[in-house]
């Protein structure tokens, strides 16, 4: 490479930055993966100039193909990056303007890097949401395919991790596949808000060349371009709601993986997993630990630790673009490149684990999981609810007492402590009916499973047509410019 000068910025300096001020503020190691959207955002960029007359036809011809030359090589991984070149906008600045001389100095025309790098930040996240979106839609489509095939089963279900009151597996998995549509809910949302194009904004004002932003936000499939170019360069709530949006979904599959972790282990023996999805000890031959459950769980405190990082960061910034925000890139890209696997990992596990239907049952006979069925049986014979708790807490205590279970009571046990009680109560008693009986909207009872499941498939089924539409229009709008 020819060119002399190894900052875009070296004209007003008498002498160069010290080797250790361009390493501290190099951001090449974290941003050279946004070369593909930088080279992109250019093109679109020196297109809207031609069109504006803004620069020569020639020119921009020249641009053009020097930048679809780059672009070959950034996919193909072969262009050649100068690591001292603080950024990955540099470099590919640097090269153009090597390969075709005074018409790729042209390039930056009506620009400055702060609007052309939250340009291409924002083209990356649309791809990685979308990316999320799908992710998650594979763990709901794996935990609806589990849930339907277990909507019969029988769990015991818990609060504050105590026997609480008998639901089908088939209803936990559908619990978690609720939080999971919320979380593709939120990136969704968030989405009409990261689909908007700052470049044109240039370094804060705008700029004093006759361009056409709406014209370049729609070349690169941009909804619109921003509205103030102050907020332009500066914005960087779509970070943070990507952030947080991954933060809470991390969270949701910690959560999960908390139950898969202690349900595996001998005390519960609920569930086995997959030994795909397992790991050994060194040295205890026996051991099958569910390390990717209890990885996917640990990597939760990451995620919200990158979340506090850009909130922290945006703090104390005033407006306009501060040097500060480089840091939202390394954050970022950690979030998003730990989330996938974490989604994709989970879906496998939960996709192929084995579980014990019998054990399940077994532990619902344990711990008086109907003893709120008993009470309801009460209320329906005409006893208050709050003296038909303090009812049945008095005949659980005497079950502790007798070692047994409710159901093994006599009907003249029972009456002892309510005459209300009738032969009648052991149609309710069973841990079975205890299920079967829950037929209000959201509750446990296979019965109302159908309408739940079909709710389910029509949120997945907007969540597919919403990522298919945008996957589309954005390489349409890409090929488009390409071509």
């Amino acid at each position: 490479m020819s060119g002399e000068k190894k900052t875009l910025w070296s004209g007003r300096f008498s002498e160069g930055a010290s080797h250790s001020t361009l390493a501290f503020t190099s951001s090449l190691q974290d941003d050279s993966r946004l070369a593909r959207y930088d080279v992109i955002g250019s093109l679109a960029h020196v297109r809207m100039l031609a069109r504006q007359n803004v620069i020569g036809a020639k020119d921009a011809k020249d641009i053009e193909d020097g930048l679809k030359e780059i672009l070959a090589q950034v996919e193909d991984r072969t262009l050649p990056i100068q690591q001292d070149l603080e950024d990955i906008h540099s470099n590919i600045e640097f090269i153009l303007t090597d390969r075709i001389q005074d018409a790729g100095a042209r390039l930056h025309t009506g620009r400055s890097r702060n609007d052309q790098v939250v340009t291409d930040v924002r083209m990356f996240l649309r791809d990685a949401t979308l990316d999320t979106i799908e992710a998650i839609m594979m763990l709901e489509k794996g935990l609806m395919e589990r849930a339907e095939a277990y909507r019969d089963v029988i769990l015991p279900g818990f609060t504050h991790v105590q026997h609480a009151q008998p639901v089908t597996v088939g209803h936990w998995m559908m619990a978690h596949l609720q939080r999971l549509q919320r979380d593709a809910e939120r990136f969704i949302d968030s989405y009409k808000r990261l689909n908007i194009c700052p470049l044109g904004s240039a370094a804060l004002a705008g700029t004093t060349y006759s361009i056409d932003r709406t014209y370049t936000a729609q070349l690169l499939g941009f909804e619109a371009p921003c509205a103030n170019s102050i907020d332009g360069v500066s914005d960087r709530d779509f970070v943070a709601e990507y952030l947080f949006a991954a933060a809470l979904t991390v969270v949701h599959l910690s959560s999960l993986c908390e139950e898969l972790v202690y349900w595996s282990s001998p005390e519960f023996g609920f569930l086995e997993m997959a030994d795909a999805y397992s790991t050994g000890s060194s040295i205890m031959p026996q051991k099958k630990n569910p390390d990717v459950a209890e990885l996917t769980r640990g990597r939760a405190g990451a995620a919200l630790g990158d979340l506090i990082n850009i909130m922290v960061t945006m703090k104390g910034l005033p407006t306009a673009y501060n040097r500060d925000l480089q840091e939202d890139k390394p954050a970022l890209f950690a979030s998003y490149d730990r989330l996938i696997p974490c989604l994709r990992m989970t879906t496998s596990m939960i996709t192929t684990m084995k579980l014990n239907s019998e054990r399940m049952l077994q532990a619902c006979r344990e711990g008086f999981l109907n003893a709120t069925d008993l009470a309801d049986y009460l209320v329906v014979k005409g006893l208050p609810f709050r003296k038909a708790h303090e009812v049945v807490g008095a005949v659980v205590r005497h079950a502790i007492e007798r070692k047994c279970r409710l159901e093994d009571l006599s009907l003249r046990e029972l009456k002892g402590f309510c005459d209300l009680i009738e032969d009648d109560v052991f149609e309710v008693l069973p841990i079975e009916r205890c299920v079967a009986r829950r037929t209000s909207l959201g509750g446990t009872s296979p019965e109302v499973f159908p309408p739940q499941a079909e709710r389910a498939r029509s949120g997945l089924k907007a969540q597919a047509a919403f990522a298919d539409r945008e996957r589309k229009r954005i390489a349409s709008a890409f090929s488009a410019l390409l071509a």
